[in-house]
């Protein structure tokens, strides 16, 4: 539409002069070798993206995901190359400009292993520092209240779950395994008196629906493939889809109609699944009715969801996976 039009071009038009301004700068670099060039390209980035970053907007890095994409197309190398260390720059440099918490999220989101990110949480709660990273070197942790990494994690999860379609799962799956870690390491895990403000809310009907299906099957193989649609998206948890609307004076209306459809009939988001779990475990729990075969369901539930959630999200050479075997032998044990 036209202000999308306008957008792009706003933001082309900012793409653009940082090119000139990195070409202007390298013209005086001469003979160079191939590691040289790259690190000349990226100090040229730095400081031609570090005089505009106040001004660069949400307009710019769709502008030069188009042009990427279109340097790609084009097979234009070198051009792709620039415009991906532009990118890369800008990113680095916002994610320097945010809030402390907001930073731990991003760096425990590019952190695949698990107790590599129990590690980033632990020195973000005792204080923050220069921890040496997983790939060797070191890194400047902040501080952070592990609540707060939670809550902000939650936060980009309620946002990215409540829209029609979810255009990252990946991210989507990292983000939720942050809070699940977080919260898990507050001194009483789900019972923690700081957990109970999100414990208290209603869960969605779409989402009890399902786990009243889920509780109907023995855990095992079928069980984890359910479990598995739903979190990539498919079967109960497939995305909205937006019927075009006929042209003509009922566009508006029938646009209000739709939308009020799609707030009654949501699909099951991952994140909101995993709460309601938490919230049903966190009861059984409180109320001392904990003793059944449905609360060993639940947990194998849970436990499962997040094996599944880090595959997803970092890949499955970063999971060192139970059988489902050995986990319905474990389900059977506990509630014998």
């Amino acid at each position: 539409d036209y202000k999308s039009y306008q957008a792009l071009l706003h933001g082309g038009e900012e793409v653009v002069s940082i090119l000139e301004s990195m070409i202007e700068v390298l013209d005086d670099v001469t003979s160079l070798d191939k590691e040289s060039e790259d690190t000349a390209i990226q100090m040229a980035a730095l400081a031609c993206i570090g005089q505009r970053l106040e001004h660069l907007d949400g307009s710019f890095m769709m502008a030069l995901d188009l042009m990427i994409a279109q340097a790609s197309k084009d097979k234009d190398d070198k051009k792709k190359q620039l415009l991906d260390v532009i990118k890369e720059t800008t990113l680095a440099q916002l994610t320097e400009k945010a809030s402390p918490v907001l930073q731990i999220v991003s760096m425990l989101s590019h952190t695949p292993d698990k107790e590599h990110r129990r590690q980033i949480l632990r020195s973000a709660a005792g204080g923050g520092g220069i921890h040496s990273a997983s790939g060797g070197g070191t890194v400047t942790i902040p501080e952070g209240n592990l609540l707060h990494i939670a809550n902000q994690a939650n936060d980009l999860i309620n946002d990215m779950e409540e829209k029609p379609k979810v255009n990252d799962r990946k991210l989507l799956a990292k983000l939720i395994l942050i809070r699940e870690e977080a919260h898990d390491m507050l001194g009483g895990g789900i019972l923690d008196e700081r957990n109970k403000p999100g414990l208290k809310s209603l869960p969605a009907p779409e989402v009890v629906n399902f786990i009243s299906k889920l509780v109907a099957v023995r855990p095992g193989p079928l069980l984890r493939e359910k479990l598995e649609n739903v979190m990539r998206g498919r079967d109960e948890g497939a995305d909205v889809e937006m019927e075009e609307s006929q042209e003509g004076d009922e566009v508006e209306l029938l646009k209000n109609v739709k939308v009020k459809k799609m707030k009654m009939v949501l699909p099951v988001r991952p994140g909101m699944f995993l709460e309601t779990v938490t919230k049903l475990l966190g009861g059984m729990y409180n109320n001392k009715t904990a003793a059944g075969i449905t609360v060993q369901h639940l947990d194998w539930t849970y436990r499962t969801t997040l094996e599944i959630l880090q595959e997803i999200a970092h890949g499955k050479h970063s999971v060192k996976k139970e059988t489902n075997a050995d986990n319905t032998k474990d389900f059977k044990t506990s509630s014998s």
